[in-house]
């Protein structure tokens, strides 16, 4: 878990003023005020990293960090980033530290330029999850696993989580960039059930790099039955938007697209199958191939029921009307169809506005040809009159 905190100084000739903590205050006095930043500094265990960022500094040379958590003085690295300079460290808690609160200072020009504290709380013993107590799994859903062992004396980095119900052994891994930055013995993966996995209790086994057990779980697999939220879910669509369009935008009925075009197909569900996230599509006879509707995980579906959509690509020698798109969720036991209309290339030859190319032969008897001015052949594109026949 990320947790931050901010504190602001502002540098006069007596020294530091202190200001206290202030969530995402900035000193923006123009009297040298330092911003600091600590992501991490709030119930650290022993082991675990606190990022580091000091911005505002002017004072040349060495920015440092000393606390009783650390086993020495920090020096911070100077960065730049979008024009704005800072100074930046990502430490770690010493494994001998006792529960309590530490104060943290950052030097700069040999003064103490800002003030903050670091709360450290009880080493944890090595944990195994891989399901939440009482967690009913369905067959062909994503499962997470992890492994936290950031306790005194473990040194280990491979660890393999295997399964019955697993296709195959699972390799967890640490990923300094994901969201157990903080903790660097932090093991995770994730796993894709079968979508056949029987109904049942299996066991999950942790091994280590010799092959010892370090771990072990019963993860409960058991498909959705009638009654249950998930058997049918509750979902609403197809529904079709544009391309730059938002998906809010999008309407079941009377959306319009053209032929050789693009269109996005939505899917909602209040009540998803946890086993087809990663197969559900539309098909149509108006799309060159299937499409996948992946999950909108972004922001801008917070709050609304999990959506779904694809962008659809168009084949160019469609006719003009309106075609069938079908949804099939939940095995088969959901099916939906809605309609798109299609403007063909009969439409699009009449929204260019020109009739096709006239010919004119060229001389014939009679003197014609001293009629046209250029011998041979002449093309004449005559503008539509819509409407007035001419």
């Amino acid at each position: 878990m990320n947790r931050m905190r901010t504190a602001v100084v502002v540098l006069s000739g007596a020294g530091a003023l202190w200001l206290g903590a202030s969530p995402g205050a900035w000193a923006g006095d123009g009297q040298g005020g330092v911003h600091l930043l600590l992501n991490g500094a709030f119930d650290n265990r022993p082991g675990e990293l606190i990022d580091i960022d000091v911005q505002g500094v002017r004072a040349h040379g060495d920015v440092t960090v000393t606390s009783p958590v650390f086993p020495r003085r920090v020096r911070l690295s100077p960065y730049r980033h979008h024009g704005e300079r800072g100074h930046h460290a990502r430490p770690a808690v010493a494994m001998t530290v006792r529960p309590g609160s530490y104060p943290l200072r950052v030097y700069a020009g040999g003064k103490v330029v800002a003030e903050e504290n670091v709360e450290v709380k009880a080493a944890q013993r090595p944990v195994f999850q891989v399901a939440s107590e009482g967690e009913v799994l369905r067959p062909g859903e994503r499962q997470g696993i992890s492994y936290d062992d950031l306790w005194p004396g473990e040194t280990g980095d491979v660890f393999t989580a295997s399964s019955p119900a697993f296709r195959a052994p699972v390799r967890l891994v640490h990923d300094a960039e994901g969201g157990d930055w903080n903790n660097p013995r932090m093991f995770t993966a994730l796993v894709t059930l079968p979508a056949t996995v029987k109904d049942g209790t299996y066991k999950v086994t942790l091994t280590d790099g010799r092959g010892r057990t370090v771990g072990e779980k019963p993860l409960v697999i058991r498909a959705a039955r009638p009654g249950d939220r998930d058997y049918v879910g509750h979902p609403r669509g197809p529904a079709f938007f544009a391309p730059a369009a938002h998906p809010d935008a999008a309407r079941t009925g009377g959306h319009r697209a053209t032929a050789g075009g693009t269109v996005n197909v939505l899917w909602r569900d209040a009540s998803p199958d946890p086993g087809e996230e990663d197969r559900l599509t539309a098909t149509s006879p108006a799309f060159e191939q299937p499409v996948p509707l992946r999950r909108d995980d972004s922001k801008a579906g917070d709050g609304d029921d999990p959506r779904y959509f694809g962008p659809a690509r168009l084949k160019d020698d469609l006719a003009s009307g309106r075609y069938p798109v079908t949804v099939i969720s939940h095995h088969g036991r959901v099916k939906r169809t809605g309609h798109l209309l299609v403007a063909g290339l009969e439409r699009r030859a009449e929204a260019s506005g020109f009739d096709d190319t006239a010919v004119i032969a060229g001389a014939t008897a009679g003197g014609v040809a001293g009629v046209v001015a250029v011998a041979g052949v002449v093309l004449i594109r005559r503008r539509r009159r819509a409407l007035r026949g001419g």
